[in-house]
């Protein structure tokens, strides 16, 4: 009688827990799902009350917004900023985190605390300052400008991630390659980052997405040659007229990129999140 109750509450309980798990994906991933099914509804069936999910499917707001004017290029911007800057990150956050989790220096404390600082610092809070300082280094609209913008998030970011990653990875390995003759360099190059490579390739998807996706800086610092893709997209809201057919089509494929990085490394970053890449 007493294993049948416990059966039952724990019954409940794997019911209630999946039921809120289902609640919380379909409440994250409604409105992606409403700005995908809105870009190939065709434009007479957006504004419907009530909105209808049977309808012809149609690609003339994509075709639409890759016509437009900017919108191509703004894509390609997006795409070399992104890509640039995740490599820069990764390039400079890898030895810098080695050398938080191993070596002693002097003002390694302070300078550990000014990385987290920049992390947390709100984006506007530091966008005026930014702001003077490039237009005085002729950065303003520049792709150098926006590169080094998008360092000051994700550098941090990488670093405190790889630093729980290197943390993770016993010395006794590095001992051992010293003891047969390794370098330093050699045993971290040999050893030790073959043993964070999930760490890397998780840390590399965080800063693609959050580069990506960016927006405050990019709205302010760029023109019309460097526009990224999140700021060109609100060229099809007007005052008078917005185009939510574009607009939803371009957001599309915006969100595109992020969700196939996602879906397509799901494995790694949990395998990699799970082995203390980020712990509470």
């Amino acid at each position: 009688m007493l294993d049948s109750q416990r059966a039952k509450r724990s019954l409940v309980s794997d019911l209630l827990t999946y039921a809120l798990l289902v609640a919380a994906i379909l409440i994250w991933a409604f409105p992606v799902l409403w700005v995908g099914i809105t870009s190939i509804k065709p434009r007479t069936e957006i504004f419907t009350n009530p909105p209808t999910l049977v309808f012809q499917p149609t690609l003339d707001h994509y075709r639409e917004a890759l016509n437009a004017r900017g919108i191509v290029g703004s894509i390609w911007n997006s795409a070399i900023v992104t890509v640039a800057s995740t490599v820069l990150a990764l390039v400079l956050a890898v030895p810098a985190a080695y050398a938080f989790a191993r070596l002693r220096f002097r003002f390694k404390r302070h300078l550990s605390f000014y990385t987290l600082f920049m992390q947390m610092a709100p984006p506007i809070g530091l966008l005026i300052p930014y702001f003077f300082a490039f237009n005085r280094l002729r950065l303003l609209d520049t792709y150098l400008g926006l590169i080094i913008i998008y360092l000051t998030f994700t550098l941090p970011f990488s670093v405190w991630i790889m630093i729980t990653y290197f943390q993770d990875v016993p010395p006794e390995l590095e001992e051992a390659a010293a003891v047969d003759g390794a370098s330093r360099f050699g045993a971290f190059l040999r050893i030790v980052l073959p043993q964070v490579g999930g760490g890397v390739a998780v840390t590399a998807i965080f800063a693609f997405i959050n580069a990506w996706t960016e927006f405050l800086y990019a709205v302010v610092l760029t023109g019309r040659d460097t526009q990224t893709a999140t700021v060109a997209i609100f060229g099809f809201l007007g005052a008078s007229e917005s185009r939510w057919g574009p607009f939803t089509a371009t957001g599309t494929m915006i969100m595109a990129p992020v969700v196939v990085v996602a879906l397509v490394a799901q494995k790694q970053i949990v395998r990699g999140l799970s082995l203390g890449g980020v712990k509470g």
